[in-house]
């Protein structure tokens, strides 16, 4: 006879997306509850944005910054700034897989009964959704400082703002999963956070470099994000939007089985 319910039926795996929406929620809960994270990511893009939008903004004023940006300065700069709010803060999620495997959190996921796929999706997702909150704040802000919101330009906002989230998320993570320590995850983040923060354009007009220099800039997932967000908050941009997002679907797309194929190495290991 056939074991009916609750007569030493076996235990049937997490459905995928529950354990999914379980690792997200538990990223998403970890950072709000670490206060100084969460002000601190607060404070950073407005220094930023303070500092070097409204103060170097008064160094070019008027047709000055729009015959060398295409816009004013702080409208050049506060697109940048949200982009890298964003890349930041998603990038670095890659830490919280080596704190996890360093206090023994990671080796309790692995064990529970679901796909280490829906482990590692519910992880970047969450991370994503964290740095979506940090770029939509950073953005209201941006607008604040501005003046104005640009509401057409939004859903443009929001989707490279997820977008360049799940592509740092997963590249983050695959990292985490690779290195064995947290200062060794650190010196990649500095080795590779500057050259792309420079080469995307968040903080300087790469479409006024030379010709090469713009082909260099497209190999940085980063550049698309700059340049949609740009484009939708002041009209300056060097691809169409419906260009720049295309790129990074397909990045994610790409980038996710890649995550999950590092990450079960890992666990491997």
């Amino acid at each position: 006879m056939r074991a009916g319910p609750g007569r030493g039926v076996p235990a049937r795996g997490a459905p995928f997306l529950t354990a999914v929406m379980a690792m997200c929620y538990r990223q998403v809960k970890c950072f709000l509850r670490m206060r100084s994270r969460v002000i601190m990511s607060t404070v950073r893009p407005f220094m930023w944005l303070f500092f070097f939008g409204v103060g170097w903004g008064m160094a070019f004023r008027g047709q000055v910054a729009r015959q060398l940006l295409g816009a004013s300065f702080l409208e050049f700069m506060a697109s940048g700034v949200v982009m890298m709010s964003v890349f930041f803060t998603s990038f670095f999620a890659g830490t919280s897989v080596i704190w996890d495997r360093e206090f023994g959190f990671l080796k309790e996921t692995l064990v529970a009964p679901a796909p280490r796929s829906a482990i590692i999706l519910g992880r970047v997702l969450g991370d994503s959704l964290v740095a979506l909150l940090q770029g939509t704040i950073t953005f209201a802000v941006a607008c604040l400082l501005l003046g104005r919101v640009s509401w057409p330009g939004l859903p443009v906002v929001l989707a490279a703002m997820l977008l360049t989230a799940l592509v740092y998320a997963s590249l983050g993570t695959a990292i985490g999963s690779l290195v064995g320590s947290v200062e060794a995850f650190q010196l990649i983040h500095i080795t590779v956070a500057m050259p792309m923060m420079f080469l995307s354009g968040a903080v300087v007009p790469i479409h006024m470099g030379p010709a090469w220099l713009r082909a260099l800039a497209l190999v940085v997932p980063l550049t698309y994000g700059v340049d949609a967000t740009r484009s939708a908050m002041c009209g300056l941009s060097m691809l169409p939007a419906w260009l720049d997002l295309a790129v990074l679907a397909c990045l994610a797309l790409v980038l996710l089985p890649l995550t999950a194929k590092a990450f079960s190495r890992s666990a491997m290991a």
